[in-house]
């Protein structure tokens, strides 16, 4: 089923399926409002007139369901195994509408069912709606679905990928690397303390993107799952899933793992930015789970690391989760109070007011120069079939 937009003009439509998408999501529905309930803004509306009222919102919504066709497809910013990220602007609405740019997420129903991920999609889904609005997270803006698909639709970041510079410049200066380790420690202070524990559990330099003011915005949240706690104490959780060179040694070891790996994660990341590669390396994965096990972070001589980064990324990467930066008493503040992130205001940081080391050259609203080119969409898929349709559409209902 598609969700649906009533409102005048395509933008106003989206902006109303914005905050409807963050209702549905914020409501429990295991008890819904009973159709008989006067649930109008005064309180006085009779029953003959709330049931008008709803038949012709039906009616609207029915007239006005978000699709595909909806937008342009401009060129692919991005894929996947199974998703493929499009910059898209509205085919319709008013002149100024149609100037707006969008990412659109695309995912293939079979594609998502044969490789397994059908609880990662509602958990992105679920997850970006909750968090929409912190100024360094991609921003839903609403999702919808056909027979074939689902699809997010994102705001547009167009800087690219922060790998993209950290490829150009072959490394980051310190303080380019304090910069943009501190907004993520934002990032993760936010979902591991303030969104019922969530771990992302994805962290690498192509899940970072770079937006028009040059600030990071973290993306795909396929792999994020809200953890929670029990007795005071985060949940567990067993999926291996990850990007092989910033896994932590509980995830490979199957222990069950928390919110902690996405601190291990951010020492990874720091040493990556500061010397252009990770710590732990090999053309096969099972030779880098058994480094990421076996051994400690070695430093090179060139380029050289200040004895603070060195320490925060020990800090970060140490194989005892209870010991781990991060994770132990203080939490992000504990982070935030180490000697690498000295200068740092936060909450300047948070309110944007600090300059960052790139600003990226983006000419108008839908520029994507700095974006891979990736081939176009062949359209060859996994068919969708009835019997697929019979036994999963009950999952994707939320689109």
């Amino acid at each position: 089923m598609a969700t649906t937009v009533a409102h005048s003009g395509f933008l106003g439509g989206v902006k109303q399926e914005f905050q409807k998408l963050r209702d549905h999501i914020s409501t429990d529905h295991s008890n819904p409002p009973s159709p008989h309930q006067d649930t109008s803004p005064t309180g006085n509306r009779g029953e003959e007139d709330l049931h008008t009222a709803q038949h012709e919102g039906e009616r609207e919504a029915e007239q006005e369901k978000l699709k595909l066709s909806d937008f342009n497809l401009v060129r692919t910013l991005g894929t996947g195994t199974f998703a493929r990220v499009c910059l898209v602007r509205p085919a319709r609405g008013t002149d100024e509408d149609k100037e707006k740019v969008f990412a659109l997420k695309i995912l293939r129903k079979a594609e998502v069912i044969k490789l397994k991920q059908v609880d990662h999609v509602r958990h992105e889904r679920q997850i970006l709606g909750d968090v929409a609005g912190f100024p360094f997270i991609t921003e839903l803006m609403a999702s919808f679905s056909d027979h074939d698909s689902l699809y997010m639709l994102l705001d547009y970041v167009p800087g690219g990928e922060l790998f993209s510079y950290l490829r150009r410049h072959r490394r980051f200066p310190e303080d380019w690397a304090q910069f943009y380790s501190a907004e993520i420690v934002l990032v993760l202070e936010y979902l591991h303390e303030q969104q019922g524990g969530v771990a992302y559990r994805d962290l690498k330099p192509e899940n970072l993107l770079i937006d028009a003011e040059g600030h990071v915005k973290l993306v795909d949240f396929g792999f994020a799952k809200r953890l929670g706690h029990k007795d005071d104490r985060p949940v567990e959780t067993y999926t291996l899933c990850g990007t092989p060179e910033y896994l932590a040694p509980e995830v490979i070891q199957n222990k069950g793992h928390t919110t902690a790996v996405d601190w291990w994660a951010l020492g990874i990341l720091i040493y990556e930015f500061l010397t252009g590669y990770p710590p732990f390396w090999h053309q096969n994965p099972i030779e880098i789970y058994k480094q990421i096990v076996e051994k400690p972070v070695v430093f090179p001589a060139d380029p050289p690391i200040s004895d603070n980064a060195q320490n925060i990324i020990r800090s970060f990467c140490t194989v005892d989760r209870t010991r781990r930066l991060g994770n132990i008493s203080g939490n992000a503040n504990a982070v935030k109070s180490h000697p690498f992130f000295d200068g740092i205001d936060w909450d300047a940081l948070l309110n944007r007011q600090i300059s960052p080391p790139i600003v990226p050259q983006v000419r108008f609203p839908g520029d994507a120069q700095c974006f891979d080119l990736y081939p176009e969409d062949d359209g060859k898929r996994e068919p969708y079939t009835d019997e697929l349709a019979s036994k999963y559409d009950q999952y994707f209902k939320d689109f």
